[in-house]
């Protein structure tokens, strides 16, 4: 399943970015990382954590939410009641 999130949250993640107008760099001085590491983050070639999801959506202007729309939900798994 993460195989088919990460590349959405990816996505989501560079169109966010670009339309706030930061590079790839400038993401990545407000969060504590690299620009390599904000391209490996957009193109889903490494798993976002929590805590770090949380501060891009912070730096972006969006809650955490955001980056999962348009994520359906895997078949056979329901949410927590």
């Amino acid at each position: 399943m993460l195989d088919d999130v990460m590349p959405t949250i990816g996505r989501r993640l560079r169109d966010r970015r670009r339309l706030v107008g930061l590079t790839q760099a400038g993401l990545g001085q407000i969060c504590g990382v690299s620009f390599q590491q904000i391209h490996k983050y957009e193109t889903g070639a490494v798993a976002i954590t929590a805590s770090r999801l949380w501060l891009l959506a912070t730096a972006l202007g969006v809650s955490v939410g955001y980056f999962f729309e348009g994520v359906a939900p895997r078949p056979g798994v329901s949410a927590a009641k």
